[in-house]
């Protein structure tokens, strides 16, 4: 068994100090692996740069270390005759800003992610590596993490063994301000959400929010009905100090949501449903995974094929049950599916590049920024995702008269077997059967259509929209939900008019491709220093478009390109255009039922 043992206790420096002690059988070669193939991060993304000051030793004595050249990943020793184990020191070195990389550890809190912070012997299942972990936390701090305590001796935590697998599926957070709560009362299983923050008064929620999270767990359970953990943590860190995550795990899930969760409920939706995202994992990714992303350590290659599934239904059901629990009013969830609708119907990206290509994005681009998403496409397989199984549900409840819907085949393929852990791999194949068995339909063509499908008459699959009885519109003013998630993001929208987003100091976020800023010259990066002779801002900007409905008067701006400046006139006369859905008259409302709580 591996002993691995974590110093948490330098917050200054933000250093994880590591002590691994490795048993071995036999002396001569022996490779060691750095995890690189991280689950739900879905490509090669195992941060090694953060691993430093590396030193192995047997018997007491210093056993040297060569990196693979062609598998950097790698790193070979010889094991010295006679010895019993492997002692490892070592340090992961979370980033101490943005700019480095993920920032896990902060004066308040941290997060420990195991497979960072780690080596591995080549050679095995991951499964089948068995580790007990420790770790020496900050005096007084408090922590959430799937993994079941067995000891404690002061500040130093033991936890029970487990395979590598699971440990590297159990994540932990702690913090100076901590606090617990039960959301499943008397449940089952015991459902609990362990929140940290960078604040203590960020941890103040109300009883009507508590509700909500507990409504979360109740949906959930009436969606699928059985439960594949014997326990289950949400790890929610409230804060602007430690990186972002939303990263699933079988009985865990890590959340980094806005310090103003609570505190700003009326006015930050950013991260309203992440939490039923990463639930909502337990059953679909985590319990019932691709196939070909069944892999058999961390090291071995994994394949996306299946990711609009994994992801995309996620997605879908994700936005379904924060509506279903009240994490968002029916209203906002119609609201934010408009912005979805909209943002794929303008996806130019797919005249060349089908939806099932964007699979290969995390291993391709491994979600580093892109310039151009409207053209290049980058992930869509999760937005564009939910508007497929948008269109799977409301064509189910057609077939069926409303007497069935999605909601069947998400308890016949991941609500069964109540209480197995053990995962069970799917292919597309399997997917067509579980949806045949709820209905039959060629459902093998209907999906491929809309996952393969390019070219110029490729079109963004919005059928199940006007099939759940709604269209999407424009009009000259945001919706609600708009207005107020832009408000939260300081992001200005000019997409579906001008062709661009601003964010702070009049900043381009982001260019339409094809649009009529496309057209001028504009690209990401690019600051609008003026509009119609005036000094640049949201409002004048809208002004601005909204005078050019004149034929005769066309939007001029002066634009900052790095040290040049340039004046274009964008002949663009049709107004200010946001996207919201309009119910269609004399048809069944079926997004309003797929919306609504389930009583049982």
């Amino acid at each position: 068994m591996i002993a691995l043992d974590i110093d948490a206790t330098n917050l200054a420096q933000h250093v994880f100090g590591v002590t691994e002690t490795i048993p071995v059988a036999q002396a001569g070669p022996m490779t060691l692996f750095f995890p690189e193939w991280l689950p739900g991060n879905h490509g090669p993304v195992g941060p090694i740069v953060q691993l430093a000051g590396i030193e192995i030793t047997a018997n007491g004595q210093r056993v040297e270390w060569v990196r693979d050249t062609l598998s950097p990943f790698a790193y070979h020793i010889t094991v010295p005759a006679g010895a019993t184990e492997l002692k490892i020191r070592m340090q992961h070195l979370s980033p101490t800003t943005g700019n480095q990389g993920r920032v896990t550890m902060t004066p308040e809190m941290l997060n420990i992610q195991w497979e960072k912070m780690l080596l591995y012997p080549a050679g095995h299942w991951s499964r089948n590596i068995m580790v007990q972990p420790t770790v020496k936390f900050p005096t007084g701090w408090r922590f959430g993490t799937a993994l079941e305590p067995e000891s404690k001796d002061g500040d130093l935590q033991t936890f029970k063994p487990v395979n590598l697998e699971v440990l590297v599926d159990s994540p932990v957070f702690a913090g100076l301000h901590y606090r617990q709560i039960d959301l499943d009362p008397g449940g089952r299983s015991p459902v609990r959400a362990n929140i940290v923050a960078d604040e203590a008064k960020n941890l103040e929620a109300t009883d009507e929010q508590i509700q909500i999270l507990r409504n979360l767990v109740t949906q959930m359970d009436r969606l699928y009905g059985a439960r594949h953990f014997d326990h289950y943590d949400f790890l929610i860190a409230m804060t602007d100090k430690l990186g972002g995550i939303g990263l699933e795990h079988h009985r865990s899930s890590e959340n980094s949501v806005d310090p103003e969760f609570f505190t700003g409920w009326d006015t930050h939706l950013g991260d309203r449903d992440l939490l039923s995202h990463e639930m909502n994992h337990s059953w679909d990714g985590k319990w019932r995974r691709p196939a070909d992303q069944y892999v058999p350590n961390f090291n071995s290659p994994m394949q996306n094929s299946l990711l609009w599934v994994y992801e995309g239904q996620t997605q879908y059901y994700g936005q379904v049950i924060a509506a279903r629990s009240g994490l968002l009013t029916k209203d906002q969830a119609i609201e934010s599916l408009a912005l979805t609708a909209a943002t794929y119907d303008a996806r130019v990206g797919r005249q060349w590049r089908a939806l099932q290509d964007t699979t290969n994005d995390p291993i391709i681009s491994q979600r580093r920024p892109k310039g151009w998403l409207s053209w290049q496409r980058n992930e869509d397989y999760y937005s564009e995702g939910q508007l497929i199984w948008l269109d799977v549900d409301t064509t189910i409840r057609e077939k069926t008269g409303g007497r069935k819907s999605l909601d069947d085949f998400a308890k016949a393929f991941y609500g069964v077997q109540d209480g197995s852990f053990e995962p069970a791999p799917y292919t597309f194949e399997d997917v067509v059967a579980a949806l045949n068995g709820v209905v039959a339909n060629d459902w093998a063509t209907f999906l491929r259509t809309r996952l393969d499908a390019t070219g110029p008459d490729a079109h963004a699959p919005l059928d199940g929209l006007t099939r759940g009885g709604w269209r999407l519109v424009y009009t000259e003013t945001p919706t609600a939900y708009q207005k107020t998630l832009y408000g939260e993001f300081k992001r200005n929208d000019f997409t579906y008019s001008l062709g661009f987003q601003t964010g702070e100091n009049n900043a381009i976020g982001s260019v339409q491709w094809g649009s009529p800023a496309f057209d001028a010259g504009l690209a990401p990066g690019m600051e609008i220093v003026a509009v119609n002779g005036q000094a640049s801002n949201p409002d004048r900007i809208a002004a601005a478009v909204t005078a050019a409905k004149d034929p005769a008067v066309s939007v001029t701006l002066i634009v900052k390109d790095g040290d040049q400046y340039k004046t274009v006139a964008l002949p663009y006369h049709d107004g200010l255009r946001y996207p919201r859905l309009e119910r269609i008259e004399g048809t069944p409302d079926r997004l309003s039922d797929i919306l609504t709580p389930r009583k049982r």
